[in-house]
């Protein structure tokens, strides 16, 4: 695969999606996402963060949903791999690698952009107390996931063996010479390590409005300003088409059980049979893979 220096856009200022990444996590604090309700506790500092589990906001509970399921889609499909290097591209303010490394032998890298990767540290310092045990290897790095150099680098952090690259939220605000960028530098690193690439961003484009859900005018902005319908797929097909173009091909697909979902109580209570068989028409808004390289 090529490493397509001739893109210049290793430079982008990515730093206007944090702002994203801060309400996601108030939305999650609603959820038994590991350390998601102390996250938006501290987030919403100095202010009280009170849940209101009796609110009836149908799509605020549809995307709490949402991204519940997308959070455990890639715990499940980290859960039947042997390996124990992963590094999480652009992770917010999630700490799936905190929780991770209560394991023994895990070392697990979490990288962002430097603002969110310096708040966490401050938040990682604030979760511990002398109960909590780490058992494996954290580190938390600023990376720009575009820039081939820095991710190398980061990458020779692990000692010898296999990895898993992990992403949650990151190729809906790349546009198509940007994912082929990423694919590109992904392909480099696997095809020198072995692995695998988990990622949560197979979106597809007009699915929302098909829902009918009402989203706030702050969110509708954002959604406008970083084109995040426009950098969706067409299809399921179209995304496998494109990864297999870049050398890639899908390993396994997530399927969480939904009704296990802590949110789902709360979803079910805000909307109608009737919602529920308009949503089903409507049909899988996303999936999460994990990748390989395509076998020769």
């Amino acid at each position: 695969m090529g490493n397509m220096d001739e893109l210049n856009i290793t430079n982008r200022n990515f730093n206007t999606i944090s702002p994203s990444a801060k309400s996601l996590s108030l939305m999650k604090g609603y959820t038994n996402i590991p350390f998601a309700r102390q996250t938006a506790e501290l987030l919403n500092y100095p202010e009280k963060y009170n849940p209101d589990f009796d609110k009836k906001d149908l799509t605020f509970w549809a995307r709490t949903l949402h991204f519940e399921n997308r959070y455990w889609s890639i715990d499940q499909l980290l859960a039947d791999l042997p390996y124990k290097n992963i590094i999480e591209l652009s992770s917010g303010f999630s700490f799936r690698g905190l929780e991770t490394v209560k394991q023994k032998g895990f070392y697990y890298i979490d990288t962002d952009l430097q603002d969110v990767i310096a708040m966490k540290k401050d938040f990682i310092a604030a979760f511990l107390n002398d109960s909590f045990k780490i058992d494996g290897k954290l580190e938390l790095l600023p990376l720009n996931a575009l820039d081939d150099k820095q991710f190398h680098e980061i990458v020779n952090h692990f000692p010898d063996g296999e990895i898993v690259i992990v992403n949650e939220g990151l190729l809906m605000y790349l546009n198509i010479n940007e994912k082929k960028r990423l694919c590109s530098i992904i392909y480099d690193i696997l095809k020198e390590r072995g692995g695998y690439w988990i990622t949560a961003d197979i979106y597809i484009k007009n699915k929302n409005d098909k829902l009918n859900l009402r989203f706030d005018n702050k969110t509708t902005e954002f959604f406008e300003q970083h084109r995040i319908e426009d950098n969706k797929f067409e299809s399921f097909e179209e995304a496998e088409t494109f990864f297999r173009q870049m050398g890639l091909v899908i390993d396994k697909e997530a399927n969480v059980e939904r009704s296990k979902l802590s949110s789902m109580k709360y979803f079910l209570k805000s909307t109608t049979i009737r919602q529920i068989f308009k949503m089903r028409k409507v049909g899988k808004i996303q999936a999460t893979w994990r990748l390989k390289i395509a076998p020769l």
